[in-house]
């Protein structure tokens, strides 16, 4: 059983709490010259392992997906990654999600991109052959996600201070609480950059790509925000539903999803951060919603501590989710446009919680989420992903295969 952490938590802490407990699972490379080398990275004293060629999607994927999240870390350890695929194989999961772009701005591979190299990002490079990688989890029908964190980018917010967040009483890159710069959610070079990096993965063979902190920052002295894109006058949610349409138009007939705060499954504005759950259906094949009971406030649904309830929690957000996307659906199928509903059928896919944080995560508690996600989900086709910065999951919630 995982011990249980004590942390002070916010409202809007989202998948932040990564930054909590990010460990570099099973594999470290410190030193890129240890490995398999043999192709030189002009004007870097790097070189990078040879790898497969890129591989191909999976020609028939789930249709349901039930995944569990890994590091680039993990995925980049044979240790690692084979102990996530062996547990993939004797339950019923079928996927994985896999960082290669997290928290800190960094890739996990190396993509041969010139911002990359001029930004630094590849600077702490964690799985050495991804497309060896991708072949390795194929080879036992598991779908691959990519994920790709955006707007929170410490090194592209140092290497282009002119797109980040600045501090209006100290001229330098603002910073939430935690310490962590961001970007300007309205800088159209940072979209482009992203989407970059996203099609190289496609590319690649990842069958998807999973793009978390899509929104504007949160948890810090807002006041103190000086955007040197966003105009403050125009709404937050509308920035985000023009870049939420500019990745589709840019990544056409590609399976995205969109990690959001599972508070936009209750609520009807945007949170303060420019996400609002409608305007992400038309562009998004799925929508994730990280409805960790140990993130909702003290009272939710009448409960001193709603961690205690996971079953609950998670009922009375994605039921009220589904409700929203089966009006969505019903509007899509009678429409004719092919710009307010480019994705007709977009799924939900929940983040869920397998982590100890305001209660002891057992198999129990984990699979009382699972429970309720299938069951508040009437009518419509829903997956799940589980959640645990360590990348150890309780295999117990699990039903085997």
């Amino acid at each position: 059983m995982k011990q249980a952490a004590q942390f002070s938590i916010f409202i809007l802490a989202g998948m932040g709490l990564f930054l909590f407990f990010n460990v570099k699972n099973d594999f470290k490379i410190s030193n890129l010259a240890q490995l398999d080398l043999e192709i030189a990275v002009p004007e870097r004293n790097i070189k990078i392992p040879s790898d497969l060629p890129p591989q191909k999607q999976l020609e028939n994927p789930p249709e349901i997906i039930k995944a569990v999240y890994a590091t680039g870390w993990t995925a980049g350890s044979e240790k690692g990654i084979t102990r996530l695929i062996d547990l993939i194989k004797k339950t019923e999961l079928n996927a994985i999600v896999i960082d290669i772009k997290d928290y800190s701005g960094n890739l996990s591979y190396y993509i041969g991109l010139d911002l990359a190299k001029k930004y630094k990002a590849e600077d702490e490079i964690k799985i050495a052959k991804p497309n060896a990688m991708i072949k390795k989890l194929h080879d036992e029908g598991i779908y691959v996600i990519a994920r790709q964190t955006v707007f929170q980018d410490p090194i592209l917010a140092l290497a282009r201070p002119d797109l980040a967040l600045m501090s209006s009483s100290t001229g330098k890159q603002w910073k939430d609480h935690k310490g962590v710069m961001w970007i300007d959610a309205a800088a159209k070079d940072a979209w482009d950059y992203n989407i970059a990096i996203a099609k190289d993965a496609l590319g690649r063979g990842f069958d998807e790509i999973n793009f978390d902190y899509i929104r504007f920052s949160s948890d810090g002295n807002m006041n103190d925000i000086n955007y040197p894109f966003w105009n403050e006058k125009t709404p937050k949610r509308q920035i985000m539903r023009s870049f939420f349409k500019y990745l589709r138009e840019s990544l056409p007939d590609t399976r995205l999803s969109a990690d959001m705060f599972g508070y936009v499954t209750i609520l009807q504005d945007d949170l303060g951060i420019g996400q609002h759950l409608d305007d992400a259906f038309p562009y998004f094949n799925a929508i994730a919603p990280m409805v960790y009971p140990s993130h909702y406030n003290k009272g939710f649904l009448n409960h001193q501590n709603p961690a205690d309830f996971p079953y609950e929690v998670v009922f009375a957000s994605i039921s009220e989710v589904n409700s929203r996307l089966k009006q969505y659906i019903a509007k899509a199928a009678n429409s004719t446009s092919t710009v307010d509903y480019i994705v007709k059928n977009p799924q939900i896919r929940p983040w869920l919680q397998d982590f100890d944080m305001g209660a002891t995560y057992d198999a129990a508690k984990v699979r009382a989420q699972i429970d309720a996600t299938y069951a508040s989900a009437t009518g419509t086709p829903i997956g799940w992903m589980l959640w645990d910065p360590t990348n150890v999951y309780t295999s117990q919630a699990l039903n085997l295969e």
